[in-house]
């Protein structure tokens, strides 16, 4: 089946210029490629003015359209019902309409029982999915970008050749408020909270209730101006194959996730855990022995296996029997701040599933979790003193062809209410340091806690 809109634009190395045309529409949505990382990701989807939204909060999605209704169904059944997913729908490119938007973490409360512990400070929806009736997506590997779009919205039709004009004409230089942090950088575990909460889990795996668990703190400041400005410096800092940038009403969300969560192409799956960390050395020869000793550690090796053998079960939920593998395990990828060991496993989706099966079997991702899945998260929420909202949550596309492409919502900032978020974590185990692990947050943190001291009003300013 053809795209039965498609038109060719001129195609910009940087796709930062092409969203500055919409960056102040509604919804407006980045999903880009980290200046197109090398091997791991080639296109950037742009995307605003949804047709219709998706908004849960607690047990009650609203469903925006020409009217507003609400609903107390599975957020994930009504993500299909919208979608209509037709396979073959969107030609040779990865996405030409569908559902964009983010997956907050908390949404596993409408699939698991869950304690009501930690305070939820974010108020901010647990899902807030657009579904868009037109793209721009820009294939960097062939230096080519296309407006694409189905004609499910009759407006699209009408408006096409204003959407072509906009997305090829130089847009006009807006003036933008500049992005400040007007506070300290403060976190909501002190290193003597970090240590109880620390033991805690130590207590609980050695009681045998669980193998891993994800323990994260957050970051918050007060900040004003356009976070729009902010993510292209963040970009810059830290580039990374599955970041975003969305601007909802609720939130702005700039999300520099070095982590695939969950992809569906024609039906095969894959999915690209991280566990076992490093910071980069800043020198090619200590680079090499961080690396070195990353690989050679059986701490990090076995917990990266650990979230492999969760992920194998996760996916299995929805695959054909016999189709899950793990092609590749225990591979180094370095990006800005840090080295990862990123571990890949595929799969096939079994006859009568789809995507949204699949993230619903999967969600939350088994590496920012632990082991097994729901106790983990069970002891997360009870020494975490806040709830995460989108942080280790999802961010990404599915498309009406029954595509999908999500992230793992970490190294993601969000912005809303005059402040501004990030948590840092990571899985702790039985022969975990605390001192380490400790560290091993502020490591991972690195990037944005850089983003956020740039943006900082000095003392004259004030």
């Amino acid at each position: 089946m053809t795209i039965p809109l498609l038109t060719e634009l001129p195609y910009r190395p940087d796709s930062a210029a092409l969203f500055e045309a919409v960056a102040d529409r509604p919804w407006a949505v980045f999903l880009d490629s980290g200046l197109h990382h090398p091997g791991q990701a080639r296109y950037d989807i742009i995307a605003a003015e949804p047709y219709l939204r998706l908004v849960t909060r607690g047990a009650l999605t609203e469903v925006h359209a020409e009217r507003t209704e609400l609903s107390r169904d599975d957020p994930f059944e009504l993500l299909r019902q919208y979608v209509a997913m037709d396979a073959g729908s969107s030609g040779d490119l990865p996405f030409s309409g569908g559902a964009i938007g983010y997956f907050g973490y908390d949404l596993a409360r409408r699939i698991e029982r869950l304690p009501a512990r930690a305070r939820d400070a974010e108020r901010i929806p647990d899902m807030a999915i657009g579904i868009y009736d037109w793209a721009v997506v820009v294939d960097h590997s062939e230096r080519r970008a296309w407006l694409a779009g189905q004609g499910r919205d009759p407006d699209t039709d009408l408006k096409w050749n204003a959407l072509v004009r906009l997305f090829t004409d130089t847009p006009p230089e807006r003036r933008r408020v500049p992005f400040r942090v007007t506070s300290p950088v403060t976190s909501n575990l002190t290193p003597q909270h970090y240590g109880s909460a620390f033991d805690r889990v130590l207590d609980y795996i050695t009681a045998g209730d669980c193998y891993q668990v994800n323990l994260a703190q957050r970051f918050s400041a007060q900040a004003t101006g356009d976070p729009w400005l902010a993510y292209q410096r963040l970009r810059l800092i830290n580039p990374a194959p599955y970041s975003a940038f969305l601007s909802t009403p609720y939130a702005q969300i700039l999300s520099a996730s070095p982590e695939r969560f969950l992809r569906v192409e024609n039906r095969h799956v894959e999915t690209r855990p991280i566990k076992g960390t490093r910071p980069r050395a800043g020198h090619p020869r200590l680079d090499a022995e961080l690396i070195a000793e990353l690989v050679a550690s059986e701490k990090d090796r076995a917990e990266n296996l650990m979230i492999v053998d969760l992920l194998r079960n996760d996916l299995s939920k929805n695959c054909e029997l016999g189709s899950v593998k793990v092609p590749r395990l225990f591979e180094v990828e370095s990006f800005a701040t840090v080295h990862h060991l990123v571990s890949t496993v595929t799969g096939k989706l079994a006859p009568g599933r789809d995507a949204i099966d699949l993230l619903r079997g999967a969600f939350p991702g088994g590496s920012i979790t632990g082991a097994p899945k729901v106790r983990a998260m069970q002891i997360i929420e009870e020494i975490e003193p806040h709830r995460r909202g989108v942080y280790c949550g999802a961010i990404g596309y599915v498309g009406y062809d029954g595509n999908m492409d999500t992230n793992i919502a970490i190294r993601t900032l969000v912005h809303s209410h005059g402040t501004v978020r990030f948590w840092a974590g990571g899985g702790i185990v039985a022969d975990s340091q605390r001192e380490a692990e400790y560290q091993e947050t502020f490591d991972k943190a690195a990037a944005l806690l850089s983003l956020l001291q740039q943006s900082a009003v000095s003392q004259r300013e004030a």
